[in-house]
């Protein structure tokens, strides 16, 4: 296989690691010093009427994950929405393929190497990586058209394999924060049930202070963990349908750049 450029993967698994620690210190900062700021509550410690930070601060000690779950979603969904952009390359997909399909039909290989160097990107690796080799092989009077279609199919899923990986990578971490955002949001309103009828089992009458703040963390809790998981869905999906227009994409190049060595006698 001829030497390969292949598109920035965005974060390595040690920087996304302390990106999730930065969102964990942060979450815990944001739940302390913002939510917790002396600003949003009486003098008896409650939450100010319709103050909504102060309530969420009454989320009690899952909010603080949940806000660095969010956070995570966040900063993942910028690095693959700026590593796919990037692996996407300049211009339109469609026009740069159409381009391609044009060029290797009509045997202007220098001419699709130079398209693939001005588009960039993904793309751009794997089919300048199956011109490359149509060019060295159509040199080649030894080998006859079975062996060159092996061998330039060869080239494009190797030049593939190489790309495919940076484009679905910590897309998982999307994924699975998404998943836990609900569960942890699931946790946060069984603590704040536990803590509304702890008060309704009091004997006399109810602790409606009480009460009142373990129905709040429960509702809290769920709302936040509702809305982070929505969130980590939609742009889950989003970046896996992108995956799938390039990974097309470059199986629709490939097939016109194997089918231009059949077409040729």
């Amino acid at each position: 296989m001829s030497n390969q450029k292949t598109t920035s993967g965005g974060f390595s698994f040690m920087t996304a690691a302390v990106a999730i620690l930065v969102a964990l210190v942060l979450g815990e900062i944001i739940y302390n010093f913002i939510l917790g700021a002396p600003s949003h509550f009486d003098a008896e410690g409650h939450p100010k009427a319709g103050d909504l930070l102060g309530m969420m601060y009454k989320g009690g000690i899952i909010v603080p994950i949940l806000i660095a779950i969010l956070i995570t979603i966040v900063t993942f969904s910028i690095e693959r929405l700026m590593t796919i952009g990037k692996a996407k390359g300049k211009g339109n997909i469609t026009t740069f393929v159409r381009s391609i399909q044009s060029l290797v039909e009509h045997n202007q290989l220098d001419e699709a190497i130079a398209a693939c160097d001005k588009q960039q990107g993904s793309l751009a690796n794997v089919v300048r990586a199956g011109v490359e080799k149509l060019k060295v092989i159509n040199s080649d009077s030894s080998m006859d058209k079975d062996s060159k279609e092996v061998a330039i199919t060869k080239e494009i899923e190797e030049a593939t394999s190489l790309e495919l990986p940076m484009l679905s990578k910590n897309l998982v971490i999307i994924s699975t924060c998404a998943t836990i955002a609900t569960l942890f949001g699931l946790i946060g309103t069984v603590f704040g049930m536990i803590r509304s009828f702890a008060a309704l089992a009091n004997a006399g009458a109810p602790d409606t202070t009480a009460l009142a703040t373990g129905i709040s963390e429960a509702l809290i809790n769920t709302a936040i963990g509702i809305i982070s998981s929505v969130i980590g869905i939609i742009m889950y999906n989003y970046f896996s349908t992108r995956v799938d227009a390039i990974t097309y994409s470059m199986d629709e190049a490939g097939f016109s750049i194997v089918q231009s060595v059949s077409s040729h006698k």
